[in-house]
């Protein structure tokens, strides 16, 4: 029989560690192994006992979450899944950086959090479409403007981008690693930054499971993506996926 998933909960509003609790104590397959109002106390707790995902509020008097989930990642606590608002996109630059798994509004449903939880707690990367679009606006818009202002840019290879009202402007060091990548490869990572878990982009591409997990870790040693999350935003930033 499997083990629960051991998640800690992390948040200075007390209603919301308690309204996570409740709706996650009713899941069999988690057990919520313990919670703190800060940052400093969940990484004494976590040290004593880590946790496979951590819900992690960005932004907490104090060490902020985005400097807790680098300690957390780095020391291998737990896998983290950032929560966030709609007025905290600007730290999820920094979350990406820090390491996190995963992006969830505060208000997202029981069934989004339970399965947010068990994708990250299973190795891959959940990124909320709420909290997905601005953060790839951004990426692709700073990537632009970086390009056309340093004269190091070219226009995206013909067919890694989709149809859209505009061209991307790429830098050399992508368009290099875009030529590496397989047509196959890109087929895979843009369903990859649909949200499409490896089981969907196998039965969607009409391949094994196996084979779909080696196309996504030659994908990761390909761009250089630690994890689904930087997979992801390669896929936009380059045009091989596309906001709308």
């Amino acid at each position: 029989m499997t083990s629960p998933l051991r998640v800690f909960l992390v948040d200075d509003q007390h209603m919301v560690r308690s309204g996570f609790s409740m709706v996650l104590s009713v899941e069999p397959g988690i057990d919520v192994v313990g919670e703190a109002s800060n940052a400093a106390e969940a990484l004494e707790k976590l040290r004593r006992e880590p946790a496979d995902v951590v819900l992690m509020d960005i932004q907490m008097p104090g060490m902020s979450g985005l400097t807790a989930t680098r300690h957390v990642v780095d020391e291998g606590l737990g896998q983290v899944i950032m929560l966030t608002t709609f007025d905290r996109s600007d730290y999820l630059f920094g979350a990406l950086e820090a390491g996190a798994s995963g992006f969830l509004l505060k208000t997202a449903s029981a069934e989004d959090l339970v399965t947010a939880i068990e994708a990250v707690a299973d190795g891959q990367a959940l990124l909320s479409p709420e909290v997905t679009l601005p953060l790839i606006r951004r990426i692709v818009d700073q990537n632009t403007t970086h390009a056309v202002d340093h004269g190091d840019s070219q226009a995206a290879p013909e067919g890694s981008t989709s149809d859209g009202p505009s061209q991307v402007l790429l830098s050399n060091d992508d368009v290099a690693v875009l030529e590496t990548l397989s047509e196959r490869e890109k087929e895979v990572l843009a369903l990859m930054a649909e949200g499409r878990t490896n089981g969907e982009i196998a039965d969607e591409l009409f391949l094994g499971l196996a084979t779909i997990k080696t196309h996504v870790s030659r994908i990761f040693a390909k761009t250089a993506s630690r994890d689904r999350v930087q997979a992801v935003i390669f896929a936009y930033r380059t045009g091989i996926a596309r906001p709308v």
